[in-house]
């Protein structure tokens, strides 16, 4: 990017950028067909949580027609101290880097740089005569077949592509990323798509949909594309343009003292707080990127990303996808072997780095057909509903996912405050 196109860029992203929470567009609950009344039973509903000591704090947001009508911070910052969480505090907020990696692909893609049936191959040779695994041998070697084709870019964006994440599994090949490296810490960029890129894959390319490191390789392709170091990418293109001034993969010492302490529960002493398992220290610029868990952000943040999302590219008059990219991104992209294996039988497809809802009622009888979604490790959320231009998030940091039932909650409180009673799976929050 030229210097002229920057200052450009940066000058725009100034004069949009918010100060203050409320400098967002805001609008009375009533005015934009939202209850009141239940929003406020939401916000006592997720008080209780901090109140009984199963949360340290969170933030929920909920946005309609591009006004915020519910945002509150609940609880503290810390666990040991009584500083008040403030809604632009920051949170680890892990796999909802996912979505900014997807858009941020996407741009290159409205460039022409690529095609989504482009093998990755071809631009990272690494990728080139994957082979697959088959069995293993009894030494603890496994046997490999060739792969029937090559992985491809959208094979990268819906978890298609035979990779794994070496984490969440006890697969011979999650042993072999744990064996032979993939893990580890402080590689660069090019020696880690290295190491993955010599493990087999665990399945045929488009045969399954596993959860996997697809959206870090996602992120190497695009500073391959690029030119650019990822952090730097974002920050131009999306964080800057967007006024996303505390998103990113690492902050300052000043930024660091509004992070909130990441909790999770213990059967006899209640909350305590844990050392982040995966980033131990944003303050410290790190030896890769990872565009698959790696970003911290406020909720205010990632509400204008969202938001960005739900106008169909654009916010405050800048574009950063086209409108018809949005809904290409947010349309299942599975081919029926692979939906089994991800979610279809709970009404869920994927489409393009979002988690995409089919069936309503499957899904927990809250929210529309075309909602899109997705989470991170510590309990972060948020979607977009299109065909209600809603627009939530949720913020906090507690481990493990699921610990509570927050997301649940959140659905059924806030399509409840829009008229919704829910199916006959919706989840019970009270």
């Amino acid at each position: 990017m030229n210097k002229l196109r920057l200052i450009a860029l940066l000058f725009v992203a100034w004069s949009v950028m918010p100060t203050e929470a409320a400098d967002m567009p805001t609008a009375a609950p009533e005015d934009v067909g939202l209850s009141a009344t239940v929003l406020d039973d939401m916000t006592r509903h997720f008080d209780a949580y901090v109140r009984e000591g199963k949360l340290t704090g969170l933030t929920t947001l909920v946005a309609r027609h591009g006004k915020v009508v519910h945002f509150k911070a609940y609880g503290d910052r810390k666990l040991a101290s009584d500083v008040a969480l403030g809604k632009n505090d920051i949170f680890r907020i892990y796999s909802m880097t996912k979505p900014v990696t997807g858009v941020a692909l996407m741009m290159l893609y409205e460039e022409g740089r690529f095609s989504l049936d482009d093998p990755v191959g071809a631009y990272l040779p690494e990728f080139a005569g994957a082979r697959v695994f088959k069995s293993e041998r009894e030494d603890g070697t496994v046997e490999t077949v060739p792969a029937k084709r090559e992985i491809t870019i959208r094979d990268l964006m819906r978890h298609t592509a035979g990779l794994t994440y070496g984490l969440f599994a006890d697969t011979p090949v999650d042993k072999l990323y744990q064996k032979n490296g993939v893990l580890e810490s402080g590689l660069s960029a090019k020696e880690w798509i290295s190491r993955l890129a010599r493990q087999p894959l665990l399945y045929q390319p488009g045969d399954k949909w596993v959860y996997s490191f697809a959206v870090d390789v996602q992120g190497r392709l695009i500073e391959v594309l690029s030119g650019q170091p990822l952090d730097q990418y974002f920050e131009e293109r999306i964080f800057a343009p967007l006024g996303m001034k505390d998103t990113g993969f690492y902050i300052t010492d000043r930024q660091a003292e509004r992070l909130v302490d990441m909790v999770k529960p213990d059967k006899d002493k209640g909350l305590t707080v844990i050392v982040d398992p995966y980033f131990p220290d944003y303050t410290k610029k790190p030896s890769s990127f990872s565009g698959g868990g790696g970003l911290v952000s406020t909720t205010v943040d990632y509400w204008r990303f969202a938001q960005m999302l739900a106008n169909g590219g654009e916010l405050d008059g800048v574009r950063i996808l086209k409108g018809e990219t949005i809904r290409l991104m947010a349309t299942d992209q599975l081919p029926a072997p692979a939906a089994a294996s991800w979610g279809g039988d709970r009404g869920l497809g994927f489409g393009l780095d979002f988690a995409v809802v089919k069936n309503v009622q499957k899904y927990g009888g809250y929210g529309s057909e075309g909602l899109y979604y997705w989470s991170g490790m510590a309990n972060t959320n948020f979607w977009v509903d299109p065909k209600e231009d809603l627009v939530v998030v949720m913020m906090t940091n507690l481990q493990p996912y699921g610990a509570l039932p927050l997301k649940e909650d959140l659905h059924k409180y806030v399509y409840e405050a829009l008229g919704q009673t829910g199916g006959a799976n919706a989840a019970q929050a009270r």
